[in-house]
């Protein structure tokens, strides 16, 4: 793959770990991408298991690149982006961020101005290859470079964009903070079973097989979820008798609440962010 694009990470954690495992296995070759991190014998480690190149030097592991993934902690960031900065500012490759409430003008600006730039919101399953993944881009960012986003992210799950990053707070509240509450559902799920005398153990594997059964549904059907809750529910049935208890209960109007604390939480969170740098 002469003609592929080379990928630059900047931080060797799980995430960045998950994105490189998935590139691989869809069709990504191990000598196009670069990773750097200050600890060497973790570096060995990562290529290793990828066969990819590595290096302790940011400057050097970013000038490689086509495109350049920011995959450090949001505190050390600024200090990553003023570091390359000059390298950056000289080949102009894509730069990519996965850090969550570092809104793109202030990478732009810590990265020198003027680079195409895109932010994107990855999710947990992302780790076993099921992720969600929200992006959004600068104006500089071309379509090309769109689809080179879309291609890396979908190695690790789904990847939509979002047309203004405002809406990632929103994205952070649906796909970044939503599985765990599913786990929250599974975790009240697997109670009650074991309530009713059910083994934990099976009442754990049957709630997961479910939960991962009525995904693989929703996301092969045509119908909307509400028309699939339908079809499960016989009239005067038991599934009929518990979501109407649900529904009784308040359950959407708690969801909308959980929902918008998160939300809330997320614009929060960037501001602090913002002021600490």
């Amino acid at each position: 793959m002469s003609t592929s694009p080379t990928i630059s990470f900047i931080g060797a954690g799980n995430m960045a770990s998950a994105i490189i495992g998935g590139m691989l296995d869809n069709g990504f070759k191990g000598a196009d991408i670069w990773v750097s991190a200050p600890d060497d014998s973790h570096l060995q480690s990562i290529r290793n298991r990828f066969g990819v190149s590595v290096t302790t030097d940011n400057r050097y592991c970013a000038q490689q690149a086509d495109m350049v993934i920011l995959a450090v902690k949001p505190q050390v960031m600024a200090d990553v982006c003023r570091d390359i900065a000059p390298v950056v500012q000289n080949t102009r490759p894509l730069m990519v961020s996965i850090a969550a409430g570092l809104e793109a003008g202030t990478l732009d600006e810590w990265l020198g101005g003027g680079l195409p730039l895109a932010r994107v919101m990855p999710n947990t399953p992302s780790l076993v290859g099921k992720g969600a993944a929200g992006l959004f881009a600068n104006d500089q960012v071309s379509d090309k470079q769109k689809k080179m986003v879309e291609t890396v992210f979908n190695s690790i799950g789904s990847a939509l964009w979002v047309d203004e990053e405002s809406l990632l707070h929103a994205v952070t509240a649906l796909s970044g903070s939503g599985p765990a509450y599913f786990f929250l559902m599974l975790e009240a799920l697997e109670d009650a079973a074991t309530e009713a005398g059910i083994a934990p153990e099976t009442a754990r594997q049957l709630a997961i097989q479910t939960m991962a059964g009525a995904a693989e549904m929703a996301g092969r059907s045509e119908h909307d979820p509400a028309q699939l809750k339908r079809n499960v529910m016989s009239p005067g049935g038991t599934t009929e008798r518990a979501v109407h208890t649900f529904e009784d209960g308040g359950l959407r109007e708690l969801v909308k609440k959980a929902y918008s604390a998160a939300f809330s939480r997320s614009e929060e969170m960037a501001k602090e962010l913002a002021g600490k740098q």
